[in-house]
């Protein structure tokens, strides 16, 4: 199974009186996530499920890539690692799985996967982490495929 975790692009910051999800990108977070989005487009399975917090910054963020993709609660920040993997069907699906969210559960998610221990690693904004277990039963088979960020993306 392949999962890529996809950060949500540079949002306003948080005000008093504005909801957390209603956040927006910045004019620099709508530039970073079309250019993720084109580099995620031009790598990813045509068949690759994609689900989304339901924050505004996450909608913006996945509207980079210009495909259909679900809203998914259980996304929202706030969640864990664990609901991440569960909403992705970690590591049984049997299609790709894009989710875009949140730090620090998208960082945590990470950090579970490749260490299998909870720890709080940093996913810089607009940032993409691919990983590939390649048996479901075999935890021995996961590898690190790539970690793209915006600023690395080809022009």
């Amino acid at each position: 199974m392949d999962l890529i975790l996809w950060r949500h692009a540079e949002a306003e910051p948080a005000q008093p009186g504005l909801d957390d999800l209603e956040r927006a990108l910045t004019p620099k977070g709508h530039k970073q996530a079309r250019r993720m989005g084109q580099w995620l487009d031009s790598v990813l399975p045509e068949n690759c499920r994609i689900l989304v917090s339901p924050a505004t910054r996450t909608v913006q963020t996945v509207a980079g890539l210009g495909r259909k993709y679900k809203v998914h609660p259980d996304l929202a920040p706030g969640a864990d690692a664990s609901d991440i993997l569960k909403a992705a069907n970690w590591p049984a699906s049997k299609e790709a799985v894009l989710v875009v969210g949140h730090q620090p559960t998208l960082g945590q998610a990470a950090a579970l996967l490749m260490t299998g221990e909870d720890s709080d690693w940093e996913m810089k904004k607009g940032a993409a982490w691919w990983f590939v277990q390649r048996e479901p039963d075999d935890p021995a088979s996961l590898y690190l495929k790539a970690v793209m960020q915006p600023d690395l993306v080809m022009k």
